[in-house]
């Protein structure tokens, strides 16, 4: 059973990691919207969007549903295969350790998030990247902060 669905999408070949970004910041308010953590992710190879994801662990019921495995499983889908080698993953926040593993397995080539996760974002525990991948951090940080921080001031 497919919960999110989408059609991979060209993009500006030359984006900015900005621009993509703020596509994964849209996913991040969807998720918002939809009363599940604020986190959202894309994937994109070669100027295309071939994964979207954005946190459904509420809806799913699955401590395993984050924005980034459902992006890893549609990029994957469409690329045939498990590996991400030339692929970017975008994430509003940085990937936790399980998120972090995951990206190993898949060899993804680059990884940018907005804000980090001082309690359980995986730059806590050494670096859990595959040797060959290159993280940013910080990429539109402030917008990515706000959003999970407002999530979470709505929640108490």
């Amino acid at each position: 059973m497919k919960i999110y669905n989408f059609e991979p999408a060209d993009f500006d070949p030359v984006a900015t990691d900005e621009a993509y970004m703020r596509e994964a910041l849209k996913l991040a308010q969807k998720a918002f919207e939809e009363d599940e953590i604020p986190i959202g992710a894309i994937i994109v190879s070669q100027g295309k969007i071939i994964g979207k994801g954005y946190n459904l662990t509420e809806r799913l019921n699955d401590v395993t549903a984050h924005a980034e495995m459902q992006a890893f499983t549609a990029a994957s889908n469409y690329m045939g295969g498990k590996y991400l080698k030339d692929c970017t993953l975008y994430v509003t926040v940085e990937p936790c350790v399980m998120c972090a593993g995951a990206s190993y397995w898949t060899q993804i080539a680059n990884i940018v998030y907005g804000t980090t996760d001082e309690k359980r974002g995986a730059s806590r525990y050494g670096n859990l990247y595959h040797p060959k991948t290159t993280v940013t951090s910080g990429v539109l940080a402030g917008e990515c902060s706000e959003l999970i921080k407002s999530f979470f001031r709505n929640k108490r």
